[in-house]
């Protein structure tokens, strides 16, 4: 490193050898990326389960965020590495097809990594281990498929859905409420689903939340929540029947595109200038008048003085409401959304059966109710909690659980949860290596081959016999971080329900994580999607197969 000066006296440095770059080739790369997979699965390994800790992250501006969501976690850490944004960019494919199950996936790449440096080790090529994992999780996949069960639901038997969403939230921080809010997202999503085409647009769930009251005080409200006010203070608090004009145009006089200038030198010129205005804003509020609206919901602002003659005209209007909100409220409503005064018309009016302002506590904090809409399919869940960060977890955890409850729409199959379903797919993935002859084994001819001179093991004969038995290996890691997480001694607990599952020929057996005395998912009412479970299997085994394909980094050296 050297110090010049340019030609204003401006020092600055040359960097010898800045075209150098660091080269990792073969294992040792594999290692490397290996390491930095590893790195990433053990931040999120506990926070894994019901018993899982949280994770606190201080953004650069100093913002914080508690979570346990894995998506979240991942997504606000400044990763680096490019192996590690790989699992970052994993656990947001696995939040973006399904929703939950994101700190799953990360756990099991991790184990699944652990595994095949293991291998790597013993001279197995790296890819005869991508082989070998990805026969087994076609095992695993169509096992799934096998230990799974169909139930049926309802609008008037949504238990079962209840069951799973509670499952979802047994995990979060909002685990004392599970049950209620378990309720709230069943519900919301009924409200929203298409049950005929087995099809749910969550955009239709709005998520609002609110500082103050307590997590019991969330509800679900049949219509839309909008967090602003009447324009006018003196305006009516409550209108029943409303018939809701939607705008985009600003309520108020046009102002003139040019620049311009206006010399007003005379009273009589100022006053023919505002009576004018006036003029021109009575028109406005006159059409609003004659369609028969009688509340008006702006995207843009007003003035005092229009807001003035609004109260005086009998005419509620609510301004600065966002573009989103007011798609929500037209669809709900079944009304248009009116760029022009000139297009106002009755059809195009929306229709609310109640409008109503509702202020809480002792605050001046103010919110405006939408309800009982003629067309009831877009709804609002109502967030209430202690402090913004609570809201916000809440709000992460309630998505889990929507998406959840849309997924079993879709597909109304569920495996049972607790571990149980990694460690029976674990069995079966075990038994299975043992039927693989033909052409997925590598005979080596000792006779032939030139590596004879070497000190293979006869066992390597089988080579992707061996890959497959570490997938079934990786698979049991999730079951051991939930049986670390909740303070049980790991590997005799793992050992007990594997045992058990065998002898009792019983899938349902997992990990006893909230201490109910009994091993038994099906009876702790524990159950997990099934789609949810098969995602994470596929994905994990295709990032971990893209990992072991790597084998030379080329990256800049650092100074």
């Amino acid at each position: 490193m050297a110090l010049a000066f340019d030609e204003f006296g401006r020092p600055f440095i040359i960097l010898r050898e800045q075209e150098k770059k660091t080269r990792l080739r073969g294992l040792d790369a594999q290692k490397a990326n290996i390491a930095a997979g590893k790195a990433v699965a053990r931040i999120l390994r506990t926070s894994l389960g019901p018993k899982g800790m949280d994770k606190m992250l201080q953004s650069p501006d100093g913002d914080v965020t508690i979570t346990n969501d894995g998506a979240t976690i991942l997504e606000q850490m400044d990763v680096d590495n490019q192996i590690a944004k790989l699992m970052v960019e994993l656990s947001c494919s696995q939040d973006y097809e399904i929703g939950d199950g994101t700190t799953g996936v990360v756990v099991m790449a991790g184990a699944l990594l652990e595994q095949a440096e293991k291998l790597l080790e013993r001279g197995i090529h790296p890819l005869r281990v991508a082989e070998g994992y990805e026969m087994a999780s076609r095992i695993a996949f169509d096992h799934l498929e096998r230990i799974s069960q169909k139930f049926e639901f309802s609008a008037d038997n949504i238990e079962p859905l209840v069951q799973t969403c509670m499952t979802t939230l047994s995990s979060k921080i909002v685990n004392r409420c599970k049950r209620a809010l378990a309720e709230i997202a069943v519900k919301a999503v009924l409200a929203v689903a298409d049950l005929e085409r087995k099809d749910v647009n969550l955009d239709l769930i709005k998520v609002e939340g609110k500082v103050g009251g307590k997590l019991e005080d969330t509800e679900l409200i049949y219509g839309i929540v909008v967090d602003k006010d009447m324009s006018h203070p003196q305006m009516p608090k409550r209108i029943e029947d409303a018939k809701i004009a939607i705008l985009t145009c600003p309520f108020e006089p046009p102002k003139p595109k040019t620049k311009h200038k206006v010399d007003i030198d005379t009273v009589q010129k100022f006053q023919t200038l505002r009576d004018q205005e006036q003029k021109y804003f009575d028109e406005m509020v006159q059409k609003c008048k004659d369609v028969g609206a009688t509340l008006v919901i702006c995207q843009w602002g007003f003035d005092d003085e229009a807001n003035h003659l609004l109260m005086h005209r009998n005419l509620p209007a609510v301004r600065w409401v966002g573009g989103v909100e007011l798609e929500l409220i037209a669809i709900a409503t079944g009304g248009r959304i009116v760029p022009r005064f000139q297009e106002l018309s009755p059809e195009k009016l929306g229709k609310a059966g109640l409008v109503r302002e509702k202020s809480f506590g002792t605050t001046k904090d103010r919110m405006l109710y939408i309800e009982q809409c003629a067309n009831s399919r877009a709804v609002t869940i109502f967030i209430r909690g202690g402090n913004k960060m609570m809201i916000e977890e809440t709000k992460r955890s309630l998505h889990d659980a929507l998406c959840v409850a849309r997924n079993l729409i879709r597909n109304n199959s569920i495996v049972y949860g607790g571990g149980s379903v990694e460690i029976s797919c674990s069995i079966a993935v075990e038994t299975a290596a043992d039927r693989h002859p033909g052409v997925e084994q590598v005979f080596v001819d000792f006779g032939a081959c030139s590596c004879k001179n070497y000190a293979i093991p006869s066992d390597c004969f089988f080579v992707v016999q061996y890959a497959i038995r570490s997938f079934a290996d990786a698979l049991e890691a999730v079951p051991l971080a939930l049986a670390e997480n909740s303070g049980l001694p790991p590997i005799d607990t793992l050992t007990a329900v594997k045992a058990q599952q065998v002898k009792e020929s019983n899938p349902h057996c997992g990990i006893d994580c909230n201490d109910v005395g009994m091993n038994d998912m099906k009876e702790q009412n524990v159950f997990e999607t099934l789609i949810g479970k098969q995602q994470q299997i596929l994905l994990a085994t295709q990032v971990v197969k893209m990992i072991l394909k790597i084998d030379d980094v080329i990256s800049p050296s650092e100074y």
